[in-house]
């Protein structure tokens, strides 16, 4: 009669994870990226839902919009100037091959206020604002506040997460105008001083060619642009690992996810205004 096999008593999960074959563990980590990306769309969807839960805070709302604001008018009124500077001479040097000199006021304008314009105002948002506040709420959440105010019965999404996204997105539109304002200046003073254009044909070529569908599609996209930096700032805020350099690697992650995030959805709304909106005097 032979011995019982003696019982081996269950390990800490570490060990329990350390036994299983690679192959098991492979899923698990091809399935993660999947697995943060579904819990970035969830806290989006609680942001847009907890938006319209009483009550609003208000004042909140107030101070973020003025420190997102205060962090990022001057450097994007700074970077804009060079940015429309850049497209006014590389178009017109295009146009001057072409023979089409007199568009270049039109093509360039657009350029700056449906591509560069709500770009510029998104880059400047995810790195000054974005970036702060990733780091705002990822310090709260290793000192443990969000859990407590969880305890307490206080929703962190509805108390911190929306007043922020609110305020990236109304600055992001309202800068976005800036920007806009400030970079055609820019372009119109190289391309009339520096080009030898003429300041008739640069106003005539932007009437001729520009319509109000233009300027839709630039707010939209600041919009757009405002609530991803927003939201994938508080998400990697919400979810930092490793204590404080965790909240480091968090915002260095979450500006390079937005940065990821903005050129992708700018490709596809820029793709779908072209196919909706028909170019003007076609």
């Amino acid at each position: 009669m032979t011995a019982p096999m003696p019982v081996r008593p269950p390990g800490p999960p570490a060990d329990r994870e350390a036994e299983k074959a690679p192959g098991e563990r492979r899923p698990a980590r091809l399935l993660a990226p999947l697995r943060e990306t579904g819990k970035l769309f969830t806290l989006a969807g609680t942001v847009c839902r907890e938006t319209f839960r009483r009550p609003f805070q208000v004042r909140e709302f107030i101070e973020q919009f003025w420190f997102v604001a205060s962090v990022t008018i001057l450097p994007a009124a700074l970077v804009s100037i060079p940015f429309g500077a850049v497209i006014a001479l590389q178009v017109g040097s295009l146009t001057q091959q072409l023979g089409a000199q007199s568009f270049t006021g039109g093509a360039s304008v657009l350029a700056v206020i449906q591509q560069a314009s709500p770009l510029i105002v998104a880059l400047l948002v995810s790195g000054a604002a974005g970036s702060a506040i990733c780091a705002d709420l990822g310090s709260r959440k290793i000192r443990e506040e969000l859990d407590a105010m969880e305890v307490m019965g206080v929703s962190p999404v509805q108390r911190l997460v929306v007043p922020r996204v609110l305020a990236t997105m109304l600055v992001a539109v309202l800068l976005n105008g800036l920007v806009s304002v400030v970079g055609t200046m820019g372009g119109y003073f190289f391309n009339v001083i520096m080009q030898h254009g003429t300041p008739g044909a640069y106003l005539s070529s932007f009437s001729a060619l520009a319509q109000l569908p233009d300027l839709y599609i630039s707010e939209i996209k600041a919009l757009i642009f405002g609530f991803i930096a927003g939201i994938v700032a508080a998400y990697r805020g919400l979810n930092p690992r490793g204590g404080p350099k965790g909240v480091g690697d968090a915002v260095n992650q979450s500006v390079v996810i937005t940065f990821m995030l903005l050129f992708f959805v700018n490709m596809v709304l820029t793709a779908i205004y072209l196919q909706i909106v028909p170019a003007k005097g076609s």
